[in-house]
């Protein structure tokens, strides 16, 4: 099991606990379908909504467990309306659209459950009425959309070799002056270049990186063993492909990893972190990673530029030279409808490089 799921895991079965009976009754039908990831996304998004129902008067229970069935089935649409609305136009903490339609999904799957799947004891369903089902939740994410956001944001042709070479070399020469700064990238160099070289060259996810063990990694064979997002058998990891470009980093950084961070036998993680008066090296955290691609991209002149958008940069530079199936199933995606993101993206290159042709 990956160290992030696990601690979801644990904090799932916390925080469930604190739910109506109903609410346990839903994420124990969901677990075998759902990551505890996605669950714990379920269970805040509950808490956000009784939370709501309480302080707007629209329940009488004491805490968020008493919350009953009734107070679920009496519900005005104009009740629904209200919580949009503080969703949307509360002074503190406003969500974004798509945060806003992933909390009313939540809320739709609960009462989609309650209504038509769950029975009480003389098979009538738990909920009698499903004032859910007439909330329509408009798409947020439209490839084509996404596509057009991230245009400028990520790295094109050269600028993915050129990044890893600014890690190796260019940073330095710009933060020579500051002694510290220049210390941490003496330090941190192959590896800071290597974690960026291999999302680049095979499109994995901060968490995927993260999770990585010693034991994951096949270099001669240019193979990695992951837990994939979405894959709920917690027992297979995913054999996924890098290229050939990452080959030499991974190798430089392996040679470095036990000795310069003080790496114990027993540690199995991949990619290691010594804090400041550690004696011995640990696995990176997400957050770790995730503040490390975005120090190197502000000074090469990418302020957009962000772990995650790393991988959308190699996905664009693999979707123009493969189709969009071979693109799925190196992401990782769930379906082809994520991954024409990159068909929209790739637009501009190829009716640059038509022009280059027909001028040719």
């Amino acid at each position: 099991m990956s160290i992030q799921k696990n601690s979801d895991r644990k904090l799932l079965d916390e925080k469930v606990l604190l739910m109506p009976w109903f609410v346990q009754q839903f994420i124990d039908f969901k677990r075998p379908d759902l990551s505890p990831s996605t669950l714990l996304e379920y269970i805040r998004d509950y808490e956000s909504f009784f939370g709501w129902l309480r302080a707007e008067g629209l329940t009488q229970a004491a805490s968020l467990a008493e919350i009953t069935l009734l107070d679920l089935e009496t519900l005005h649409m104009d009740s629904i309306v209200g919580y949009r609305l503080h969703l949307t136009t509360r002074a503190e903490g406003t969500n974004t659209r798509v945060t806003v339609s992933r909390k009313l999904s939540a809320l739709r799957s609960l009462f989609h459950y309650l209504s038509q799947i769950a029975e009480d004891e003389n098979f009538y369903p738990l909920l009698k009425r499903n004032i859910m089902a007439k909330v329509e939740i408009k798409r947020i994410h439209k490839p084509k959309d996404t596509a057009a956001k991230l245009k400028g944001k990520i790295l094109e042709d050269e600028e993915l070799l050129e990044f890893v070479g600014y890690i190796y070399d260019g940073y330095g020469r710009d933060v020579e002056a500051n002694k510290q700064a220049y210390y941490s990238f003496q330090l941190n160099r192959e590896r800071d270049a290597c974690i960026a070289s291999l999302i680049l060259n095979s499109g994995l996810r901060v968490s995927e990186v993260v999770n990585l063990n010693v034991d994951d990694l096949d270099v001669n064979n240019k193979l990695l063993y992951v837990y994939r997002k979405g894959n709920n058998d917690e027992t297979f990891k995913t054999p996924v492909y890098f290229r050939e470009q990452a080959k030499d980093d991974l190798s430089l950084y392996l040679s470095l990893r036990q000795s310069r961070y003080k790496t114990p036998k027993k540690e199995k993680a991949l990619f290691i972190a010594l804090p400041n008066g550690s004696h011995e090296g640990k696995r990176m955290t997400k957050r770790a990673i995730q503040e490390m691609i975005i120090k190197y991209a502000k000074r090469f002149g990418k302020p957009y530029l962000t772990v995650h958008k790393l991988r959308h940069s190699f996905a664009t530079d693999y979707y123009l030279q493969n189709d969009i199936y071979k693109t799925k199933e190196q992401l990782g995606h769930a379906s082809t409808e994520t991954t024409e993101v990159y068909a929209h993206l790739t637009d501009k290159t190829m009716s640059e490089a038509i022009e280059r042709r027909l001028e040719s």
